[in-house]
């Protein structure tokens, strides 16, 4: 069955880095394009970073960018968020999100990154 398991949040202090993975199966991952959203406590999920799936277009929110760097491995199955100057406003519940068309969209249950001093 479709998985998508995310890992590499904690808690971290103002200023530090962190690095999601999110790892894949039961789906052909090279076709697909991944993302990584995030809910803040009280607000909705909003995207922060897309890659395409041969990671040639990516995108970011304009609050990550410059901090954050979004990339992809197809021979792992694997979407890695590395997240650097982070702030307390980044402080959510992480997802990975795996899309072929509107179609085809899987989730992963998320993980939680806590900035805070």
């Amino acid at each position: 069955q479709v998985q998508l398991v995310e890992s590499g949040g904690g808690l971290v202090q103002p200023g530090g880095s962190l690095r999601l993975s999110c790892a894949a199966s039961g789906f052909t991952f090279s076709n697909y394009a991944m993302s990584w959203y995030r809910r803040a406590p009280g607000k909705e999920r909003d995207l922060v970073a897309a890659i395409s799936s041969a990671g040639s277009n990516i995108n970011y929110a304009d609050s990550v960018k410059g901090r954050f760097t979004i990339s992809r491995d197809n021979a792992k199955n694997t979407v890695y968020l590395q997240m650097n100057s982070l702030k307390p406003e980044d402080t959510a519940v992480y997802y990975c999100n795996a899309k072929r068309t509107n179609l085809f969209v899987y989730w992963g249950r998320g993980t939680q990154v806590t900035v805070s001093s």
